[in-house]
């Protein structure tokens, strides 16, 4: 993975494997190089598809190693499809030559419906890779509500204190265990994931499988988790995007948050997360990133003081 600030999820699906010693431990001054094996570059797949109106994007690229500081690297002249289990076949094409494969020009363009089933296949090279996936159930965004709060900052800032709104949002899970959702912060109309610690997911209306939480309201964290960097302000324009997901996809998320919390004296060695993309050649290059597939339900509002809710 490039060792700098992460824009997209793409960026955590450029983790190589490599032998990483523990270093920055306090008061450590020695300057430490480190010898690392380069291995091949692999396709790295940064692709979801929604039952949404309008363009869907899947994003191609090579791996790089850990240190690496140079761009990215497209992956240019694949023939990328998409096909469903009604055998309809959606062709993606690069047509800025950015490895970012679309389909879709017209706002009402839709190519993911709930229920649905779907193969992605990537040829280049005399490769062949496929992922599957498909679209689950999602539950309507009732509201968003907000709260006028002042708060301390945070300790690695100046003393004092700050004042603004928290949002939420309120859903409920539908009855049946086994649902989880990826839940986005939207603001100003765009979500808002440019971190690993902004992926907030959730398994029925909990963190995880085992709570009593199915058919249950979302419990407050995961309601707040748009809420993510700072309070809002009166006249932002603010919301929530909430994803269906696979549960294959939910602990695929699940190890991209911990790969990118994972540090200090107890880390454990950073290793690539296992991707739903394969190779047709057992025996040829493997694959990282996901292929995913969403059914969205969201909100948005904007905020008028005067109609947030009192103070905890």
């Amino acid at each position: 993975m490039k060792k700098q600030n992460i824009n997209s999820l793409t960026r955590f699906f450029q983790l190589s494997v490599v032998l990483l010693a523990i270093i920055g431990l306090s008061g450590c001054e020695d300057v430490i190089d480190l010898k690392t094996e380069t291995g091949p570059s692999q396709l790295v797949v940064d692709g979801w598809i929604t039952n949404q109106p309008g363009t869907q994007t899947i994003t191609l690229t090579w791996s790089s190693p850990y240190f690496d500081t140079n761009p990215i690297k497209p992956v240019l002249g694949a023939k990328v499809t998409v096909t469903d289990n009604l055998g309809k076949v959606y062709t993606f094409t690069d047509s800025e030559g950015t490895g970012k494969y679309t389909w879709g020009k017209l706002a009402t363009d839709t190519l993911g419906r709930i229920g649905g089933k779907y193969t992605l296949k990537v040829e280049h090279e005399q490769e062949v890779y496929t992922a599957k996936n498909e679209i689950k159930r999602v539950p309507k965004v009732d509201s968003i509500a907000y709260t006028n709060e002042t708060l301390p900052i945070k300790p690695d800032k100046d003393k004092g204190q700050k004042t603004g709104f928290i949002v939420e949002f309120y859903a409920r899970d539908f009855v049946g265990t086994g649902d989880t959702y990826w839940i986005k912060e939207v603001i100003n109309g765009k979500t808002n994931v440019d971190k690993a610690e902004k992926i907030s997911i959730a398994y029925d209306a909990a963190f995880g499988a085992g709570a009593p939480s199915d058919g249950l309201i979302f419990i407050q964290p995961l309601r707040r988790s748009i809420t993510y960097d700072s309070l809002y302000q009166a006249g932002n324009r603010v919301g929530v995007e909430l994803h269906s997901i696979t549960n294959e996809a939910f602990y695929f998320l699940q190890q991209v948050v911990e790969q990118s919390t994972n540090g200090g004296i107890f880390a454990t060695p950073i290793a690539n997360i296992k991707s739903n993309v394969t190779n047709a050649d057992p025996n040829g290059r493997k694959a990282l990133g996901y292929f995913g597939a969403s059914a969205v339900s969201k909100m948005e509002t904007v905020i008028d003081p005067k109609k947030a809710r009192p103070e905890d």
